[in-house]
């Protein structure tokens, strides 16, 4: 088993222990949610093997063959077929001539050979933001409020919130302090629940990043600054293989 189908099976394992959907899981691995339905029944029935293609090894049949791109361009180089888009093309080859060929293949093949021109943008975004990620688990947004939840009427309390990127899925306790051991608390928490994150973006709390603070004894002496060794927060992700 390849890290591939390694890969696919731990989304196969999720989307069966409903920890992602069904469409997550084929937006994770590139394929129909039909497959993914596919997949599980096979999962259930084979194991593990459910992963494997049945044809490795075996000449791929997906592939198609040059002399049939030049017949499609051929054809769609005609008068008659002048203006016709990629998806309408598609239509027309498959239903005039029996040529098979998926809408986005064609439109880079008619793109190759100056048939079709992409469509541009009509209006400049000044202000872009920022695309969320496309998977669960990519990055997870972590941070602390210490709003008056509790409006006067009892001690103050901590939000510490953590929220996946792409999902919005969320974890969130509150605690009596915003400290290192409740955060960590929360870490433990999420990849009990989630699985491990590959990456967290944080704010600059001092419990998560230090690299930015000197000792102070380094500029008394004048001498050049040394930073600090990471917090333990920072060790742990570092431990975990999470990029921070």
């Amino acid at each position: 088993m390849n890290q591939a189908e390694r890969d696919r099976l731990v989304t196969l394992r999720k989307a069966k222990k409903k920890l992602i959907t069904q469409r997550q899981a084929a937006e994770e691995m590139g394929v129909s949610v039909r497959q993914v339905k596919r997949l599980l029944v096979a999962l259930k029935k084979r194991g593990d093997k459910a992963v494997i293609h049945g044809l490795r090894g075996m000449p791929s049949k997906r592939k198609i063959e040059e002399k049939i791109r030049r017949k499609a361009m051929q054809i769609l180089s005609r008068e008659d077929y002048r203006g016709f888009g990629p998806t309408l093309a598609s239509e027309e080859l498959e239903r005039r001539h029996q040529i098979v060929v998926s809408r986005e293949t064609l439109r880079k093949w008619m793109m190759a050979e100056k048939l079709w021109r992409g469509r541009k943008q009509k209006i400049e975004q000044i202000h872009v933001m920022r695309p969320r990620r496309s998977r669960f688990g990519e990055l997870v947004q972590w941070d602390t409020s210490d709003h008056d939840w509790l409006e006067g009427r009892g001690e103050r309390l901590y939000l510490i919130g953590m929220v996946d990127d792409a999902t919005s899925r969320g974890l969130a306790r509150f605690v009596e302090s915003d400290s290192t051991f409740t955060n960590m608390e929360a870490l433990e928490m999420w990849i009990q629940r989630h699985g491990r994150m590959l990456g967290c973006y944080t704010d600059k709390a001092s419990h998560f990043q230090s690299a930015e603070k000197t000792k102070r004894d380094g500029e008394r002496c004048g001498k050049d600054q040394e930073e600090l060794p990471p917090t333990q927060i920072e060790r742990a992700l570092g431990e975990l293989n999470i990029v921070s």
